[in-house]
């Protein structure tokens, strides 16, 4: 499939190889209808399927209280080096969150980044993007927005579902036990 010229789902041309990462490759692209360029992104399932994404893991509501202040350390830390580097992800959510065979978290998809450059006048971003549960309100008010403060707002909101999954295992448990 990674071969320069394949047609994808009817609908893509493959082109030459862009750049790669741990979990996958994005190659130069073209759609079929309109020959306009794109970006695709081919994923490694064998790599994925020794981690796969942090999404997976809460919707198996088996998280732990410790893992997920590992997972919660490790997305900060991976936000942190993108915001010292002026880079704003702008869709962090738990399908982003990739976890590698060692459970170490990874943050994938920076489809949706800015850098610092790209700010107005204003020192503001202003392109309204992410997934609605988990941006920040700023953004679905179409106002102008700090791409640090909006990132770390969704990582609030994941830190959020991480604990409502576990706190509803303990309550579950604790039902189980009365």
């Amino acid at each position: 499939m990674e071969k320069k010229g394949v047609i994808l789902m009817q609908r893509y041309e493959l082109g030459r190889l862009l750049g790669q990462g741990t979990f996958a490759k994005v190659y130069h692209g073209r759609k079929l209808s309109s020959g306009q360029s794109v970006a695709i992104k081919v994923i490694d399932k064998e790599k994925i399927l020794k981690g796969g994404e942090l999404f997976n893991e809460i919707a198996k509501g088996k998280l732990k209280e410790d893992c997920n202040r590992k997972y919660f350390q490790q997305l900060i830390g991976a936000v942190d080096f993108c915001h010292s580097r002026g880079i704003y992800h702008r869709d962090l959510k738990p399908e982003n969150l990739l976890l590698n065979e060692n459970g170490n978290l990874k943050v994938s998809d920076f489809g949706l980044s800015a850098f610092t450059e790209l700010q107005r006048h204003d020192g503001l971003l202003h392109t309204t993007c992410g997934t609605p549960a988990y941006v920040a309100p700023e953004i679905i008010n179409k106002k102008g927005y700090d791409g640090a403060k909006a990132d770390i707002w969704s990582c609030g909101v994941i830190l959020f579902v991480l604990m409502a999954v576990s706190a509803r295992r303990l309550i579950g448990n604790k039902a189980l036990l009365e």
